[in-house]
């Protein structure tokens, strides 16, 4: 079930606030309980069998943070003759558990290829469809599961809260990543008034309309590039800014819907994108881009592994390793490791080189920022990676492509708006300019007469779209 669904928005959400709103606030056990049952529901609305992996993963991390803490409890040190605490012990055979549902159903069939690929002997592994969101919610336990093991946290006592932070549906299939540090206060107490609840659906429909009539959109012009056999270099440039800004308003769009309904609810989730388009170098883009994803690789890979307090040959095995690890995160294909290697490579040539020259000149800094970033999404949306070569060295003039072609200057003529309208819109030039607007009483009074006429009108309209069926991709079914 997708958040830009009819069935989602006029059927399933209703009911689900309804019914969560009916229970008193002080039963606060059964509205969980009642997210519970709805999460599940969910998720299990396209794939019902994988809610047994899911129950699977929770129980094992469940009864393993109790154990961690119980033998500490107990003080027992001793296991097969050796110097090890069964903390340790229940600790890796949970991060095992974990790791190797997302490996097998996730990695095997990729590995299985690039196998065959270097032995030169075909043959491939039957492996079941991707669970949905397993890399979600994998990564989530194995936060909450560092964190006990760390003790920074105590292990969740109640199996109802650790399985409503894991499943919960608002977050479960397209992030963001949700510490346990950050809502295990909330599972236990929260605050609900209307003022969550209207900011919770302002930031909903916000990010639906981003995911409809922005991502979605835009996707149409990608999806026309592909198909095209009359391509160009002003239609490989069009595809790529069509391309970085349908995965932006995407992917933004999800986090705000996520966050939004989470606010409905109560719950308060970190930012996961703060208009990544305006940075000035591949280092700040990281910190605005996908934060939660990037904080989390920091705190349990990086950071471990030495961070950048090391050597630099050690500096560079560090981001060598994270980098891999975030392209692989995102798909198993080569595309997705090339993505990753690339914006490694990129930070380690920046903060060793550039940097210092490009905090120089912010137009500079701006222009290698977007023009990186294009590059990066073109090979991040591979699907051959010869294909994916001559478009890159189409792009600077290489190759056998006209600079033009009647294509191009058409659908750049026809989706002319709505780039316009996504490249100021992945600014924060709208934001400021509301906040300058509310900072006047006249002007405030304007801005909360309209708001809620311009959410109504752009909630009609995308329902609209969603109504004719238009084209509604969803693009985290390799997560």
């Amino acid at each position: 079930m997708l958040f830009s669904s009819i069935t989602f928005l006029y059927y399933f959400l209703p009911v689900v606030m309804v019914v969560y709103f009916i229970i008193p606030s002080r039963f606060l056990a059964v509205r969980n309980g009642w997210l519970l049952v709805a999460s599940l529901f969910f998720y299990a609305w396209g794939e019902p069998v994988y809610v047994l992996l899911m129950a699977v993963l929770v129980v094992t991390g469940y009864f393993s943070g109790r154990a961690m803490e119980k033998v500490r409890s107990l003080n027992i040190n001793e296991y097969s003759g050796k110097q090890k605490s069964w903390d340790k012990v229940f600790f890796f055979v949970a991060v095992l558990v974990q790791l190797g549902f997302l490996l097998y159903f996730k990695y095997t069939d990729f590995l299985g290829k690039s196998f065959s690929a270097i032995i030169g002997v075909s043959f491939s592994l039957s492996v079941p469809a991707l669970p949905i969101g397993i890399s979600f919610y994998t990564f989530q336990m194995l936060s909450y599961l560092t964190d006990v093991y760390r003790k920074a946290v105590p292990a969740q006592r109640s199996f109802l809260r650790l399985a409503l932070y894991i499943s919960m549906f608002p977050q479960l299939i397209a992030g963001p990543i949700v510490r346990y540090t950050g809502v295990v206060k909330q599972l236990e107490n929260r605050t609900h008034n209307g003022e969550n609840w209207a900011l919770g659906a302002r930031r909903f429909v916000l990010g639906l309309s981003k995911k409809v009539l922005l991502a979605n959109v835009l996707g149409e012009l990608c999806a026309t590039f592909k198909d095209s056999g009359d391509k160009s270099v002003l239609f490989i440039w069009i595809y790529a800014v069509a391309l970085s800004l349908q995965i932006y308003f995407d992917f933004s769009g999800y986090s705000d819907m996520a966050i939004g309904l989470g606010r409905i609810f109560g719950f308060h989730f970190e930012e996961n994108f703060l208009y990544p388009y305006t940075s000035r170098s591949i280092t700040e883009f990281w910190r605005r881009w996908h934060r939660t994803l990037g904080f989390w690789f920091r705190d349990y890979v990086y950071i471990p592994l030495g961070g950048s307090r090391v050597p630099k040959i050690r500096w560079f095995f560090n981001l060598f390793v994270v980098w891999v690890l975030t392209g692989l995160w995102h798909g198993a294909a080569w595309n997705f490791v090339l993505w990753g290697l690339f914006f490694g490579l990129l930070l380690m040539v920046e903060k060793h080189c550039f940097l210092k020259y490009l905090e120089k000149s912010r137009i500079l800094a701006h222009g290698y920022v977007l023009v990186a970033v294009l590059v990066s999404f073109v090979i991040f949306d591979a699907s051959r990676l010869a294909e994916t070569a001559g478009y890159l060295a189409g792009m600077w003039g290489g190759g056998d492509w006209p600079l033009l072609s009647g294509e191009a200057v058409y659908y750049l003529k026809s989706y002319g708006i709505v780039l316009v309208i996504g490249m100021v819109g992945a600014t924060p030039l709208c934001s400021r300019l509301v906040r300058r607007a509310e900072s006047t009483i006249t002007g405030k009074k304007i801005i909360h007469l309209l708001e809620p006429i311009i959410l109504v009108l752009l909630l009609l309209i995308t329902t609209a779209y969603l109504v004719d069926g238009s084209f509604n991709p969803f693009l985290y079914f390799r997560f």
